[in-house]
């Protein structure tokens, strides 16, 4: 008979193919919350009297992350704020944007909601209404960073923490290698600071917790979280990168685990040989840290306001 490999319960809720072990619902929480905790700590992700702010997009993963910090902010390690960004997709944010606040209101957690109609002047789904280009994941990547940095600074916040997941890690990776981005592939890590002034570090305290133990971990710990896809992933170069290590994992169970380890010990080699240290400047037009005159985030809306 299967029975929890830590405390003999016979109610186990998962068989972890890669290690096989096995865990009830109450040992499988308390796991996955040393797990990240001690990862925080391994990494250095966090100090006492940091301020992090998070990510909520009301999705598994932030839910999960906001869920654990929280327990630092309980203890007075570290204080909380959660910002939830709208991009005004129809039929879809909303229901996530609902899902944020109900989490932070739950934890006590003091929660801000944007959009890309306030910051950027339209939603996303103008965007790609009028941008002719199918890659919306470039337009909301690029806006959802300015927005969050902004907000960041006006928080006082020292951190920034995001739901990104083993999954997100090792397809961030793949894609970069097989696009031949070696500048990008020194940016990635479980803390991306880029040491210039304006700039708040980001950092994935569950870089190393599979997607399907973050959406396990909220059934088991009863969060509410907004399950639809986005419906622009569809098209996205990631999101077939994504199917592909799912397929890749069923026959080879450790193979995000063993990309991470291995990027991770080249990591510092591909950092000193290919680390891009520009001259760091301000945006003439918004004020935020940028390598050009304008940063990314204000050449795409240029585009729309020449129209």
């Amino acid at each position: 008979m299967d029975i929890c490999h830590k405390c003999g319960n016979p109610q186990i809720i998962i068989k972890r193919k890669q290690s096989g072990q096995m865990l009830c619902q109450e040992c499988f929480i308390k796991s996955i919350q040393e797990k990240v905790l001690k990862d925080i700590r391994k990494q250095k992700l966090i100090k006492k009297g940091d301020k992090v702010l998070v990510a909520l997009s009301g999705g598994k993963d932030s839910v999960m992350v906001l869920d654990i910090l929280n327990s630092l902010r309980k203890r007075r390690i570290i204080d909380l704020v959660a910002v939830t960004i709208n991009e005004g997709i129809s039929g879809y944010r909303d229901e996530g944007v609902r899902i944020a606040a109900q989490n932070a209101e739950k934890t006590g957690v003091e929660h801000r909601i944007v959009s890309f109609q306030d910051y950027v002047g339209h939603t996303l789904d103008e965007i790609m209404a009028t941008s002719g280009d199918r890659n919306a994941c470039t337009y909301c990547g690029v806006f959802r960073r300015w927005i969050l940095n902004q907000i960041a600074r006006e928080e006082n916040a020292t951190k920034i923490a995001t739901g990104h997941n083993l999954d997100d890690e090792t397809q961030s990776i793949l894609m970069n290698y097989l696009e031949g981005n070696i500048h990008n592939l020194t940016r990635i890590g479980a803390c991306s600071d880029s040491g210039y002034e304006g700039f708040t570090p980001k950092i994935k305290p569950l870089r190393e917790i599979p997607e399907k133990e973050t959406a396990l971990y909220t059934l088991a710990r009863d969060l509410p979280v907004h399950l639809a896809g986005c419906p622009y992933a569809g098209d996205s170069f990631r999101a077939k990168i994504g199917t592909f290590i799912k397929q890749i994992s069923q026959d080879h169970p450790t193979i995000m685990y063993s990309t991470l380890r291995g990027f991770d010990k080249i990591k510092p080699v591909l950092k000193k040989e290919f680390s891009q240290k520009g001259s760091m400047g301000v945006c003439r037009i918004c004020g935020e840290p940028s390598t050009g005159e304008i940063c990314k985030a204000c050449s795409f809306r240029r585009l729309w306001d020449d129209e």
